[in-house]
């Protein structure tokens, strides 16, 4: 066992923590049978790229089959793959691929929820006394309106927009289902709810060879008793923010040490899983209590709260950022691990985020490929585990576009509806949602993979219309294949910054004593950690101008380490526009 500092134990050695991990949304990466989806096969034909980039994981999103009203997080059969996507045996032939070139795979574990067409919710809705009526959560209306409509049990707001409860015609009851209306929540009180859904979403893809899970909204299992009222936050809206009363709730820690239990149960060949879950939000105390070794509940977790900076108590609700407010929340994603055993992430894009170089870079021509690569090296040089989306190592951007038509993710229309019928088309509320969209709608993310500069579809689909229309950015080089022929292109700065991590991955893995330098600089991104009686310095430029910094320690020698401009200079010479260096501090 490898520890660097006995005054650290988060630098205990572990695979999954030096991993690099490549998230690939298995609808937009590759088709293969010209249907325009993506599906396994497509993933399978383009590992050899993956191996590439110089990756060691990938994680899949959900595959399972599905009726996709949530795009695959609303599962009807965990135990079979979507048609659309291919076979069971098209998935058993990626994992087996996938270990023959030395990559390890991880896939969705969406248990908050299932679809309403699972077997289990069918039968739970076929009446009132059914044997798993309890394994979702039905309520009574509250009461009726003058319309004689039925007012949901309580005032939730879905993350979708609306009610978090649907009504069901057939019981004369409310479901709640903090998602989509097809989507309804499991009853965690219930063990043998816990038992049956670890057997099928988590035994049948251990025994099957996947070497982890990425745990789908791991913070909301547990609901406080009752169910009551959130307060009111936002006047004029009939529904709130219930996340005080379902997000790291009372039991959620017990159920979590009884998951991990069953998964280390399950394992037969002493395999060690990468676990990591989607909490979102919390505070210190939450984030060490998930993520403990010595409390087995999860490997790391992912926080949003630097990927949220500039939301609203409505997410679509924009508000002015200052540079620091990024620093302490990117800051707050791994501070608690230091001198803990506990262990957390570093990302910035994924499925549910918009395109990062749009969002916290410069996406205009001339700035787009170097702002790119200042985001790849900020990210090198946190401490965590690395997690890549597609399309972020070639420099993907947002689409340009405030017309909700042009949008197909369901979270858009149901807000959009919600705005429209709350406000009105033509009022201040929709002017500011409109406005967000091109900035943080989880489209972005999702347009198919661009592969080449060929129209109509960059080498993604050979059908006449793909499932969702590509970002028309590969026609200006914004593709792999483009990008692979250009030495100086994204993809190839985030091949050597992946080699940089690995080469100095008891600094840049595993560094801790993190500081700041400059914390109250609105263009200057700086800091310094150590390791092992060294000191790493990183001075990052946010602006688009030259930029004269200070370092920590002026008698001390600054060894260059990396850049994103080529030759580093000395740290007196200024930062050029988004450039960003590392240094070793002697």
């Amino acid at each position: 066992m490898t520890i660097l500092d006995d005054s650290h134990p988060e630098t205990q050695h572990k695979w999954w923590k030096e991993a690099a991990v490549y998230q690939i949304y298995p609808a937009s990466f590759k088709d293969s049978n010209g249907d325009g989806w993506g599906d396994l096969a497509g993933i399978t034909s383009k590992l050899d790229y993956i191996k590439g980039l110089g990756v060691d994981v990938i994680w899949i999103c959900p595959f399972y089959d599905s009726p996709q009203q949530d795009m695959g997080y609303d599962i009807a059969d965990y135990e079979k793959v979507w048609p659309r996507y291919g076979t069971n045996a098209d998935c058993f032939e990626l994992i087996s691929k996938a270990h023959a070139l030395g990559i390890k795979v991880v896939v969705d574990l969406v248990i908050n929820h299932c679809s309403a067409d699972h077997v289990w919710f069918q039968e739970s809705r076929s009446s009132q006394t059914s044997p798993k009526r309890d394994w979702f959560i039905w309520r009574p209306p509250k009461g009726y309106d003058a319309a004689g409509k039925p007012i949901p049990p309580n005032n939730w707001r879905s993350f979708f927009g609306g009610s978090a409860w649907e009504f069901d015609d057939h019981t004369q009851e409310f479901y709640l289902r903090l998602f989509a209306s097809r989507q309804p929540d499991f009853n965690w009180e219930l063990k043998e709810v816990r038992d049956a859904i670890y057997e099928t979403a988590v035994g049948f893809w251990i025994d099957h060879g996947v070497d982890g899970f990425r745990i789908d909204v791991a913070s909301m299992y547990s609901k406080v008793a009752g169910l009551p009222d959130a307060p009111v936050e936002e006047p004029g809206n009939p529904f709130q923010n219930g996340g005080a009363y379902f997000i790291n709730g009372p039991r959620i820690h017990e159920f979590h040490k009884e998951m991990h239990k069953y998964m280390v149960s399950r394992v037969s060949d002493g395999r060690e899983l990468l676990t990591v879950g989607e909490i979102g939000f919390g505070d210190e105390r939450n984030f060490k209590e998930y993520t403990s070794a010595k409390e087995r509940e999860i490997g790391m977790l992912f926080n949003f709260k630097h990927v949220s900076v500039g939301e609203g108590e409505f997410k679509y609700n924009l508000h002015p950022y200052s540079l620091k407010d990024f620093k302490l929340a990117v800051a707050e994603s791994f501070l608690f691990v230091n001198k803990t055993d506990c262990w957390s992430t570093i990302y910035i894009e994924n499925h549910d985020q918009p395109r990062s170089v749009t969002r916290f870079g410069d996406d205009s021509p001339e700035w787009r490929t170097v702002s790119a690569k200042l985001l790849a090296l900020l990210e090198i040089s946190l401490t965590g585990t690395l997690f890549v989306y597609q399309g972020q190592e070639l420099g993907q951007i947002n689409f340009k576009s405030t017309d909700p038509k042009d949008y197909e993710d369901i979270e858009v229309q149901g807000n959009y509806e919600m705005v429209k019928k709350e406000f009105g088309e033509n009022s201040p509320q929709m002017k500011k949602f409109k406005q967000a969209l091109p900035v943080i709608s989880r489209d972005h993310a999702r347009t198919p993979f661009a592969w080449t500069r060929d129209a109509p579809h960059a080498g993604f689909t050979t059908a006449d219309t793909p499932w969702f229309g590509l970002n028309s950015t590969f026609k200006d080089g914004i593709n792999a294949q483009d990008e692979l022929n250009d030495p100086n292109s994204v993809v190839h700065f985030w091949k050597k910054a992946l080699q940089v991590r690995k080469q100095h991955k008891d600094i840049l893995v595993y560094g801790y004593d993190f500081e700041f330098s400059d914390l109250d600089h609105d263009q200057l991104f700086a800091f310094t950690k150590k390791s092992d009686g060294k000191t790493l310095f990183v001075a990052l430029n946010f602006s688009g101008h030259d930029l004269k910094f200070n370092v920590p320690h002026s008698a001390s020698q600054y060894t260059p380490i990396f850049g994103n401009y080529g030759s580093i200079p000395e740290p007196s010479v200024p930062l050029r526009p988004w450039e960003g260096r590392l240094y070793y501090v002697e």
